[in-house]
């Protein structure tokens, strides 16, 4: 059994992710592999490529600003208060459209995921709010390590 987890307001492991923010409120060790959650900080123009789990479900809730999601060859742009969940096996990708940060509550069933994003990010102080623009490395990185936590990334060129 795990010990109840509460994290306050900028408390949690917290990592780059190719531009991207993401601090840890849960990850499998403290759901006992059910879920993991973080919270997303997308600077314009951040979010991943198209790409596919074959593992987890995985769940947004937009916090604040504008996040433009792209399911198969489906646009919906969801803005605060709105939630969508992609189901294992879908085509999906997400974008900050705007000039406008974004915040968002991610999360994915079962957990797992989340040690992909430790195996690639790079660490940043708890409370980070910025991250610095992904280098070719860390790109190539993702894409190469990806696969083995069964996420199929649908880039260009690749």
């Amino acid at each position: 059994m795990t010990e109840p987890t509460f994290r306050k307001p900028h408390e949690g492991r917290t990592i780059a992710v190719v531009g991207d923010v993401y601090r840890f409120l849960a990850t499998g060790d403290d759901t006992n592999g059910k879920y993991a959650m973080w919270e997303a900080i997308v600077p314009p123009g951040g979010g991943p490529p198209p790409h596919i789990h074959s593992r987890e479900e995985e769940s947004f809730y937009i916090l604040e600003g504008e996040i433009t999601f792209t399911v198969g060859e489906q646009k919906i742009v969801a803005t605060a208060g709105a939630f969508a969940n992609m189901p294992v096996g879908s085509l999906h990708s997400f974008k900050n459209e705007t000039d406008k940060t974004a915040r968002m509550i991610l999360s994915v069933a079962p957990a797992g995921l989340e040690k992909m994003f430790f195996e690639v990010g790079v660490p940043l102080e708890e409370g980070s709010k910025d991250a610095l623009p992904p280098t070719k490395e860390e790109i190539e990185k993702l894409l190469a390590v990806a696969p083995n936590y069964g996420v199929e990334i649908r880039a260009p060129g690749h």
